[in-house]
């Protein structure tokens, strides 16, 4: 089975058809899927979607137990932003991500930056794109994301190709690894985005 665009979160079944991982949909399985949006709710609350999956927190008053959310006077007080859970016989705030963190209350939830406290992992050719509760990464600027060799990966946009640079009406466009440059042509004088 030869899938021509890929599977990026899945696997070729057979010719350009993906199997996706749960959490995941499209036709090349790139696209993450909303799990918060499907019928019926997986849920019984409030649902917040991931990456690839998606978690579950409680109204304010209510403690999360086994999964299901129950009501919890002692909860109600405490006023928590994403309901609470009891440990050791006190109450406790929850966030429903490790991608955050009980603000200075106590009740509400804060995002951590994973990447300026480089908590988050990209790849040397990745950049990193924090997002509330969680971050992805994306390829650096002067690079496209394209399946190539039965594999996703950042390869160079040619912005002399794809007509994206800014170089003068009389100047050549030179492309480079992730960027490019521009040189004024025979008979001009300039840095190439100004040519006289």
């Amino acid at each position: 089975a030869i899938c021509r665009h890929g599977c990026k979160y899945g696997e070729c079944t057979g010719p350009n058809k993906c199997k996706c991982f749960p959490g995941f949909t499209g036709k090349s399985c790139n696209q993450d899927l909303n799990e918060c949006g499907l019928k019926p709710r997986p849920c019984e609350h409030r649902c917040m979607n991931t990456h690839g999956s998606y978690k579950c927190y409680c109204l304010n008053g209510y403690m999360l137990i086994d999964g299901t959310c129950t009501s919890s006077r002692s909860c109600a007080i405490v006023n928590c932003q994403y309901g609470c859970e009891e440990v050791k016989g006190e109450i406790q705030c929850l966030c429903p991500s490790g991608g955050l963190q009980l603000g200075p209350n106590g009740r509400t939830c804060i995002d951590i930056d994973e990447c300026s406290t480089g908590q988050a992992v990209c790849s040397y050719n990745r950049r990193c794109v924090n997002t509330f509760g969680s971050y992805y990464c994306k390829c650096q600027l002067g690079y496209e994301l394209k399946y190539i060799s039965s594999r996703y990966d950042c390869v160079d946009v040619n912005e002399c190709v794809t007509n994206t640079h800014r170089c003068n009406l009389h100047a050549e466009c030179l492309n480079t690894e992730g960027s490019f440059k521009c040189k004024c042509k025979q008979g001009y004088r300039g840095n190439g985005f100004d040519c006289a």
